[in-house]
């Protein structure tokens, strides 16, 4: 009996074939391996069936801490939980890579915002004739206080990736 699984749940077959060629070549670089159909098919079921189990763990430990958003601390915990915790440290500097990769852009995309947002109070003031110097004060104070706030989301993630 064939299990039928939605098309929602399949991982994608390409990458999960390039994961498994690219750990073989790792294994053995000066060995060329062809893995059958079958394979890889037990390979994407498999990893399925690992991401069901771990995320499911990982749900059981963020609704004990009675919290409906689970973070990547749950995930490190469920880890541990189904006793692989060889990947924890691995995946804490891979994570942590990521996230430095990644500040910049989410940074960078706040403060598009907040430049948009700015030009579009200043036009809409412009055609009423009103922008006065207090109201000038007030966008340079908010925007210190957004980039402040940048500030402290990046080093707040810095510092949760290091934990």
């Amino acid at each position: 009996m064939e299990k039928v699984v939605s098309e929602a749940e399949e991982l994608p077959k390409a990458i999960v074939r390039r994961v498994v060629k690219e750990k073989l070549s790792e294994c053995s670089p000066d060995y060329d391996f062809n893995v059958h159909k079958d394979a890889h098919l037990a390979f994407t079921e498999s990893a399925r069936i690992f991401i069901h189990y771990l995320s499911a763990t990982a749900n059981d430990i963020c609704k004990e801490s009675k919290r409906q958003t689970m973070n990547a601390e749950d995930v490190f915990k469920a880890l541990e939980e189904i006793e692989f915790s060889e990947f924890v440290k691995p995946l804490r500097a891979s994570l942590a890579e990521f996230r430095k990769k990644n500040a910049g852009k989410k940074g960078g995309a706040a403060k598009e915002n907040e430049v948009k947002k700015k030009r579009k109070i200043e036009d809409s003031s412009a055609k009423n004739g009103t922008k006065t110097k207090q109201k000038k004060e007030d966008n340079h104070k908010e925007e210190e206080q957004v980039e402040e706030e940048q500030e402290q989301d990046e080093e707040e993630e810095e510092n949760h990736g290091s934990e």
